[in-house]
């Protein structure tokens, strides 16, 4: 069996971001981009998988939607362990434009189980999955936390409300996976950092696919106002202010 792992090309969540062309954009300068970490854990997963014999999984590839400024991300992927990688030479200006060019790519070149992160650390749309899966007609899985293969068939386990369950299905489908589908991600040793160099990365132009959605302008939240102390014995004042101020009660 062959996993594709779709990996985002993220600012590392402590960067201060700063936009650009009247708001319209994010300005890229001094930004440090990593992979997105879900993506992180799905890839670790997989190559977890793929170190035990006894699941059948032949290769792991990495695949993403984007410019050239995003090959070092791929390549610290394929430091990490994957075994190639694929991008789509083109700006992703949407959840469906990425969807669809990964669909197109998986049509060519079939892939037995796919794995997604729930959603990026930068957009947080949670929606590129399941339009893959719709794309190409075959199931998927949401909430996926445990992901194995038993006697030759994936068993995949999700979060539900008050417990777990437990789902057997057969290949190919697209699994969403979410935090705990992995312990800690992987970390690229010296080794697999020097193999990266050599390992392919095929480049794939873009199909004609019209966005769904344009950016008009980015806004930063609001300033968060000053903390305010309440004398422990005045419930009176603190009430009034959850009430009047903060309108939470």
């Amino acid at each position: 069996m062959k996993i594709l792992v779709c990996i985002s090309n993220v600012p590392d969540t402590t960067t201060k971001i700063k936009f650009a062309g009247g708001n319209s954009s994010i300005d890229t300068t001094g930004v440090q981009w990593v992979i997105n970490p879900w993506d992180e854990l799905s890839l670790t997963r997989a190559l977890e998988l793929k170190d035990d014999a006894a699941t059948g999984i032949k290769s792991v590839t990495v695949i993403h939607v984007g410019n050239a400024a995003s090959e070092p991300t791929i390549r610290k992927a394929l430091a990490i362990g994957a075994d190639d990688g694929i991008r789509v030479n083109a700006e992703s200006p949407d959840a469906w434009y990425v969807a669809s060019q990964i669909a197109e790519v998986v049509k060519n070149d079939q892939f037995d189980i796919i794995l997604c992160g729930i959603e990026s650390s930068d957009y947080n749309g949670s929606v590129v999955g399941g339009m893959v899966a719709e794309f190409l007609g075959i199931p998927s899985v949401s909430a996926v936390s445990g992901i194995n293969i038993e006697n030759g068939q994936p068993v995949l386990t999700r979060e539900i409300d008050g417990g777990k369950e437990i789902i057997a299905l057969s290949a190919p489908f697209v699994a969403i996976v979410q935090k705990g589908i992995a312990k800690e991600p992987r970390i690229a040793a010296m080794r697999g950092i020097m193999m990266a160099r050599s390992k392919p990365v095929k480049l794939i132009d873009p199909v004609a696919v019209e966005p769904l959605t344009l950016i008009s302008v980015f806004e930063k939240p609001a300033p968060r106002t000053a903390c305010k102390y309440i004398d422990a014995d005045n419930a009176e004042q603190l009430i009034d202010l959850l009430q009047n101020e903060a309108k939470v009660i």
